[in-house]
């Protein structure tokens, strides 16, 4: 799939509590943590000219309280020249992510147990990877939340806890992987593998064809996992944000 045919099936997948529109700019607030649904993804020209879009989308996150972040991707970025125009207000690029495609290809497990909504014990796991900040846990579980049916969330069982989770969203023919866990006492044993391929014969059951999923590129152990798995980077993007002033 083109970028210009995943990035919105991806922003719906992973939705943000608050979202707004300037023609084909999509505005995402929810608390400040997750990057993705809290940006703007300028994925269209917008309904203005591009200089009053930006004066608009930094009225909205400051009105929210929130850091003024746009979401660029190659291929599926307009206006052409955004970076430019970002640059010369102040904007510097971080948060280099691939987006790596790969087909709907797995199989059932008998300890990775499914289910259409997190129960307490995945929420367990996630909060507790997210190393004290419950506010980000909090965003992420209310995210968790939000996906569109059909979702499913995994977690894989041993010893009578809760090794490693991670969820999934069908739109169609693509299926979004989500939320990846592993608790570090289980961590260099393959259950993130398992976790993966349990989830992707799910969704190839709903209808999948073509899976996808979000890794930062400093990530390199998660982007060895998934290359192994056959998925491969299709494009790549860049958040853009003002440093903060001191």
């Amino acid at each position: 799939m083109s970028p210009e045919t995943l990035e919105p099936i991806a922003d719906s997948a992973w939705p943000a509590r608050e979202r707004g529109r300037l023609g084909g700019w999509r505005l995402n607030a929810t608390d400040g943590f997750s990057l993705r649904i809290n940006a703007c993804w300028p994925l269209g020209e917008p309904d203005r000219d591009p200089e009053g879009a930006i004066d608009a989308v930094e009225a909205f996150y400051a009105a929210r309280g929130l850091p003024v972040r746009f979401k660029l991707t190659d291929g599926a970025t307009a206006p052409a020249d955004l970076a430019e125009r970002l640059e010369r207000r102040g904007y510097a690029s971080h948060g280099e992510t691939l987006l790596m495609t790969g087909q709907v290809a797995g199989g059932a497990d008998a300890e990775v147990v499914l289910s259409a909504d997190p129960d307490p014990a995945f929420e367990a796991l996630l909060v507790a990877s997210a190393k004290g900040n419950a506010a980000d846990a909090r965003e992420r579980l209310e995210a968790l939340g939000r996906i569109p049916a059909p979702a499913r969330f995994a977690r894989l069982v041993l010893d009578g806890r809760t090794a490693a989770l991670g969820a999934c969203a069908v739109d169609g023919e693509a299926v979004g992987i989500f939320g990846m866990r592993t608790d570090p006492d289980f961590r260099r044993r393959g259950l993130a593998r398992r976790v993966l391929d349990a989830l992707l014969a799910e969704a190839s059951s709903l209808g999948a064809r073509t899976a996808y999923l979000q890794v930062e590129e400093a990530n390199a152990p998660a982007i060895a996992l998934y290359a192994a798995r056959g998925f491969s980077t299709a494009y790549r993007y860049r958040y853009w944000s003002r440093p903060a002033r001191d």
